[in-house]
């Protein structure tokens, strides 16, 4: 598991040095401090959720698990989705707006979950941050480019613990196809595939015209937050915010911090150098190209080349989603799985390749019959706690004595690497100013036909100066 910041300090060496350091913490048993059941306070983590229905309420349920937990405050804009949480935690005071809630109780919250749509994870965790709270911060971990990059750099100044919610990082399938590749068994990897069923709500939609009513439950400035202002419609909620891009990040942003995990965190690579991507799009009845600027399309193809950061060339790496697949292997059977329902991913390397499903769960050589000849050996440790135990246990450890699977030294530079795929979509309808023929059949009119060269260190498309207002979008007035 390798640290993606750019320097010479690789995750496995910091990992075995805080592997050390987190041995050495233990929480006292609580027979010991006060009789069954007891928990002394400064082994409490007093954890504030912001976010208490759908996603959220089952995030802080999962924190509750901990007997070292107290969900002390929660916040939500939408009381319709909370009654779970309220149940669940009857006693814990709820908020409507955040700011108040961690301006009010700053002294009295050491941990913040984050679990609200994408366009409002950076400011909420970087709120958060600023007063010295660890963060758990649901995928993608940011809506923007821009924004990764910052939460990244402020985890790092002001040394709190942070996780995003990719469970399968902490899964035992990626340290077993780790263990998979280090043996040696598929070579090293040059091609990639990824895929997943996702969209799962609707894409590829006009922006909605009509002015609804706005629940009586339902804060509607509040849940803009960082977006620009408009009228309410039910397009947008409960669950299908996902396919907006002015709030979420489509299906890429969903589901690849689960399925692109094993390759960002397995191989040589960092950021892509160049991208380029083909949309399932509608037409009219002229053949002109309908383009829906504020929507993802139904089904998209995405094309990222990686430099390897030892030298030793590239990794290209391909990403489909709604419903396209790759092209089944040869080696894999008629009747046998080929990833599941949600999706999956292949290596493919010079030795040979390496199958698993979403989350890199079940982990499998190709052809199948070679998984009974081998016997890896276990070299990386595993989690039995799970991701979320594991950050509330590194919270109490404090800052540097603990690891976690997820922590924005990885998490941020791997966001900004899955969202450079949906700038790539976005760009797609952006019209080329130096295009010579202007014309839809001669390919040129919209640059989403050619591949968009990618200068990662300034954060720059450098060959289409129209796609770089994607990198950062520009926040509403006051947030």
């Amino acid at each position: 598991m390798k640290d993606k910041t750019p320097n010479n300090v690789t995750r496995r060496n910091f990992l075995k040095t805080a592997g050390l350091a987190g041995a050495a913490f233990t929480i006292v048993p609580r027979s010991v401090l006060g009789g069954s059941g007891y928990v002394a306070p400064s082994d409490t983590l007093y954890i504030a959720g912001i976010g208490a229905g759908g996603k959220g309420y089952s995030d802080l349920a999962s924190f509750a698990k901990s007997p070292n937990v107290k969900i002390a405050y929660m916040c939500d804009v939408d009381a319709r989705s909370t009654k779970r949480a309220v149940e669940a935690f009857p006693e814990t005071p709820m908020y409507e707006d955040y700011r108040k809630m961690l301006d009010e109780n700053k002294d009295n919250i050491d941990a913040v979950s984050v679990s609200t749509p994408d366009h409002m994870h950076a400011v909420q965790a970087m709120a958060a941050m600023e007063l010295g709270k660890h963060v758990y911060v649901q995928k993608p971990l940011t809506h923007d480019i821009a924004e990764a990059r910052q939460l990244t750099e402020a985890a790092k100044r002001y040394k709190v613990v942070t996780q995003m919610g990719n469970q399968g990082a902490s899964g035992d399938g990626v340290r077993k196809m780790q263990e998979y590749y280090e043996a040696g068994f598929i070579g090293e990897v040059h091609t990639v595939k990824c895929w997943t069923n996702r969209a799962i709500w609707p894409m590829a939609l006009e922006t909605p015209a009509v002015k609804h009513k706005i629940p009586k439950e339902l804060n509607w400035d509040l849940w803009l937050g960082t977006a620009e202002s408009r009228d309410y419609n039910d397009a947008y909620l409960p669950f299908d915010w996902r396919g907006w891009s002015d709030f979420g990040t489509g299906a890429l942003g969903d589901m690849a911090c689960h399925i692109m995990d094993p390759v960002y965190r397995i191989l040589p690579i960092l950021y892509p150098y160049q991208v380029e991507c083909s949309v399932a799009d509608a037409f009219k009845a002229n053949f002109e190209t309908v383009s829906y600027p504020k929507s993802f399309p139904t089904a998209s193809k995405i094309h990222l080349s990686y430099p390897r950061t030892d030298g030793k060339g590239r990794i290209k790496v391909s990403w489909m989603d709604g419903g396209l697949m790759p092209e089944r292997p040869e080696e894999l059977g008629d009747d046998e799985a080929f990833g599941n329902w949600d999706g999956g991913v292949l290596f493919i390397g010079t030795k040979g390749k390496l199958l698993a499903d979403c989350y890199g769960a079940n982990p499998r050589l190709l052809p199948l019959s070679l998984n009974e000849q081998v016997n890896v050996k276990e070299t990386i440790k595993r989690v039995p706690e799970g991701h979320y135990l594991q950050w509330v246990n590194a919270c109490i450890a404090g800052y540097g004595n603990a690891e976690t699977s997820s922590s924005f030294d990885y998490a941020g530079p791997f966001t900004e690497s899955i969202l450079i795929g949906n700038l790539a979509l976005k760009a797609y309808f952006e019209e080329d100013p130096n295009a010579e023929n202007k014309g839809f059949w001669g390919g040129t009119k919209y640059y989403g036909r050619k591949r968009l060269r990618w200068d990662a260190e300034n954060m720059k498309v450098t060959n289409f100066e129209p796609a770089n207002k994607y990198v950062k979008r520009e926040y509403r007035t006051g947030w």
